[in-house]
């Protein structure tokens, strides 16, 4: 993994979001919702060293450009977003690394990720945010802000749960937020509007209109719908 830091942002103890791409693409969106909401500006950049796979494009192939990248904006530090994860164990802790350092170079407090959280449950389109912490004594803290906590023990896989060991390892206090989803194979935007909000009551801070991911939900629901009923009358 390689790193080029771009710029030097005058940041003072900020809050740092950091997400990957997961099921339902939940992490993707809402970084990607945030950067734009809040026009971050980009000042260090992650690039994976070697290409796991070539992209065929009909007749000849081509190499992905895999890089996340780091951005800001007023004390905020905002991480990830894109296409994929690290295709490799080495690269993946090395990432969340090297968030951790730079979270530190920072004097961050707070580490905040996010991802999915599938469920069978019916939603209704009102999916809930379900919080995890790297303590019990933050989770006690948190309580009187009336989120709801992961129901039950679990195992969380890929970047969006391991940066969380990271931060309890390096003494950084650690929040995860994951929506609830059905269908991990379309990208969930009400999940991630329910993240959003939950998240802003968490930090005390606005993160934007959400009106643009409300569109995008429904033209999803619309499109789901159409294709569903044009399998059934096959």
């Amino acid at each position: 993994m390689d790193f080029i830091q771009e710029s030097e942002p005058d940041l003072k103890k900020p809050i740092v979001i950091a997400a990957m791409q997961d099921m339902g693409n939940v992490g993707g969106i809402v970084i990607d919702s945030l950067n734009k909401q809040l026009k971050t500006q980009r000042f260090r950049v992650a690039k994976s060293s070697y290409p796991t796979y070539v992209i065929d494009k009909g007749g000849y192939i081509d190499l992905p450009d895999e890089n996340w990248e780091y951005r800001y904006t007023n004390d905020l530090i905002v991480f990830g977003g894109g296409i994929g994860q690290p295709q490799t164990n080495e690269e993946l802790h090395s990432l969340c690394q090297d968030v951790i350092d730079v979270a530190k170079k920072y004097s961050s407090k707070f580490i905040y990720t996010l991802g999915g959280f599938h469920t069978t449950r019916e939603l209704n389109n009102s999916p809930k945010t379900f919080v995890t912490t790297t303590s019990s004594q933050l989770t006690n803290q948190l309580e009187k802000l009336n989120v709801n906590f992961t129901p039950q023990r679990s195992v969380i896989t890929g970047f969006n749960g391991l940066i969380l060991g990271y931060a309890k390892m390096n003494g950084i206090q650690g929040i995860g937020l994951y929506g609830e989803l059905n269908d991990p194979e379309i990208p969930q935007c009400r999940a991630a509007i329910s993240i959003i909000k939950t998240l802003e009551k968490l930090t005390y801070q606005k993160l934007g209109d959400i009106s643009e991911l409300e569109y995008m939900a429904k033209d999803i629901d619309e499109k789901t719908k159409n294709r569903w009923s044009s399998n059934f009358r096959q």
